[in-house]
């Protein structure tokens, strides 16, 4: 019996159950992505994203299995933005952050614990996705992204998640992706307040982001981030960066969402669609 044949038997009602899943990649000598994968190929959802299924369909699944986000910063909004992109089935992940988890990240931080302090949060973090979908690979790298390294980082990735918390490193970020013709998914939070844009190929989002921001970080210097701020933004981003990746969907090229969490308010505001050429 070869893999789909085992697929086809295991899935009766359209669903291949995790323990079939497991059981395939044993018997064929297969990571738990390959088995996935194959499964969606065939038709057949694997049953943890059952409850996709109104709203994601196989093929689609199959795109965010097939498809690599790069998460730069794995902190506030990047430990939300890691979990959330590995429960939705984004099949590779690159996690970017030199730091190590300290005591002041567990307010926010969703994968901080006192037990992990002192650890690296990129280790922390492809632990964390090992544990809750070991079927999406994830690619630590315990660096600081720059200019000087950004190309190699994101060269071959569908898609770009901004967790940083520094404007000029931002602008780096912002700038590769231009390069590369990567969509971009920027979001900031500070308090009660956070923002969501993107910057899809051929477009610059910075000068309407940024522009007349002289610090070196942004306003959560000043305002601090409670729990929820992170928790919000990020899934904002990661709807968009799902809507992205199938291309479904209205996107946020040319606006932005911002979020006001102290009087609940949604604004939408209209960005200036400087474009510029690819390479410049």
């Amino acid at each position: 019996m070869g893999l789909r044949d085992f697929i086809t038997a295991a899935a009766p009602a359209g669903l291949l159950p995790w323990t079939a899943q497991l059981e395939a990649a044993e018997r064929f000598g297969l990571t738990l992505g390959k088995v996935e994968e194959a499964a969606l190929e065939s038709g057949f959802m694997p049953a943890r994203y059952q409850r996709n299924r109104q709203t994601i369909t196989v093929d689609n699944q199959l795109r965010l299995c097939r498809s690599c986000a790069v998460i730069i910063g794995s902190g506030g909004l990047g430990g939300y933005l890691i979990e959330e992109l590995a429960r939705l089935g984004v099949g590779n992940l690159v996690v970017v952050d030199p730091d190590i988890f300290e005591e002041h990240n567990l307010n926010r931080q969703i994968l901080s614990s006192p037990a992990l302090l002192g650890r690296p949060k990129v280790e922390v973090a492809a632990a964390r996705v090992a544990e809750i979908n070991p079927a999406v690979t994830v690619t630590p790298l315990q660096i600081a992204f720059s200019r000087e390294n950004g190309l190699g980082i994101l060269a071959g990735s569908d898609v770009v998640m901004d967790g940083l918390d520094s404007i000029n490193t931002r602008l780096e970020l912002a700038e590769i992706c231009r390069w590369l013709s990567i969509p971009l998914v920027h979001g900031a939070i500070g308090g009660w307040y956070g923002q969501v844009a993107s910057q899809l190929p051929g477009d610059d989002i910075t000068p309407s982001l940024f522009g007349n921001w002289s610090e070196p970080k942004g306003v959560e210097t000043q305002l601090g981030n409670p729990s929820f701020t992170p928790a919000v933004v990020a899934s904002l981003q990661v709807a968009e960066a799902c809507k992205i990746l199938l291309g479904e969907g209205e996107s946020l090229r040319h606006r932005m969402i911002y979020v006001n969490l102290l009087h609940m308010e949604f604004d939408e505001v209209m960005l200036e669609p400087s474009r510029t050429a690819v390479g410049e």
